[in-house]
């Protein structure tokens, strides 16, 4: 983080570099938008001033299809609609991985699910935690309204389904039995986003190429997760020590089952895509991708999970395949 972070201008918003017009716009904005809600509206920068429209909004090669003969025909209107529709997408799986996995599992711990790890600084920690995942909410929020308003077109995020990992932790849950059992597939599940989150965000941070907006909105965020994935790694040691031993299994295999839906390239939003944007050939062009093994991951970096499975002892443990994780730094 820069030396000249600013820690004190606004309190409970994430840090950030005044010098930065761009970044320094984002977290204004969201200031900006608390306080209009709270007094009188007061002059804010305006994002907008600050879009490039010659800029795509996303990185073409995490794609799954940018190399596929039917994609690389399309006009370039169309694939950069596609690219805008990744950034929506990407915004989406952030905003519902922060509410339906991430916050969840923090309130679990706060309102006494496991007695045994209740102490006023793991407490506080994750309040404030949760605080922040709602900053980041809001942000990525932000970011796509931006992209709808200069792109002019609908890109709306409600037009996508549930992201793909949101789906599988959703499912898991309905088909478990006891109450424990829920509750560990959120904590396992927030776990693993917590601690490899900065891999997903790292794929579009300082990227020179793309839209500054979008670039700086995910750094900001990243610079958060640093300190989220500390605190949720030592969360899940604390609850491991305390499971009896049908516990920690069931939590050790679904590490390793939210650790594959958090890597997954995740095909039903682009089926969706290809619906709305009408591209003639698409779906045959998914099903293509969807048969070739090196294009079912969009993560590939599972060093923060392997690093917590080392300090719980449990790597042979996981039915992961570590050769495959390939860490990016």
């Amino acid at each position: 983080m820069s030396s000249n972070a600013d820690h004190s201008a606004t309190p409970a918003l994430p840090p950030h570099d005044p010098n930065d017009p761009v970044e320094n716009a984002v977290i204004r904005r969201l200031a900006g938008n608390w306080h209009r809600r709270a007094s009188v509206k007061r002059e804010e920068p305006d994002l907008d001033d600050l879009f490039q429209h010659e800029r795509p909004d996303y990185p073409e090669a995490l794609l799954p299809f940018h190399d596929h003969p039917t994609y690389q025909a399309l006009p370039p209107e169309k694939r950069n609609e596609l690219l805008s529709w990744g950034w929506i997408a990407f915004n989406r799986h952030t905003v519902m991985v922060e509410q339906k996995l991430a916050n969840p599992a923090f309130a679990l711990v706060v309102e006494g699910e496991y007695p045994d790890i209740q102490g006023e600084a793991m407490n506080t920690a994750l309040a404030q935690a949760m605080v922040d995942e709602q900053y980041h909410t809001l942000m990525h929020l932000n970011a796509s309204a931006v992209t709808r308003r200069q792109r002019g077109g609908g890109l709306r995020d409600s037009d996508l389904p549930m992201p793909h990992l949101v789906r599988e932790h959703q499912r898991l849950r309905d088909s478990a039995e006891e109450r424990w059992q829920r509750s560990l597939t959120t904590l396992a599940f927030a776990t693993v986003t917590e601690i490899s989150i900065v891999a997903y965000l790292s794929l579009i941070v300082d990227n020179p190429d793309i839209q500054p907006i979008n670039s700086t909105t995910v750094k900001i965020h990243n610079r958060d997760e640093y300190c989220h994935s500390s605190i949720t790694a030592e969360l899940a040691e604390m609850v491991h020590s305390k499971l009896n031993a049908a516990q920690r299994r069931f939590f050790l295999d679904h590490l390793a089952k939210g650790l594959d839906g958090f890597v997954t390239n995740d095909y039903a939003s682009w089926d969706r895509v290809m619906d709305l944007s009408r591209i003639e050939g698409g779906h045959e062009m998914l099903a293509d991708c969807r048969a070739e093994s090196s294009r079912q991951r969009l993560v590939c970096d599972y060093s923060g999970l392997r690093g917590l499975a080392e300090r719980l002892d449990v790597v042979e443990q996981l039915d992961i395949d570590w050769s495959q994780s390939v860490a990016t730094g």
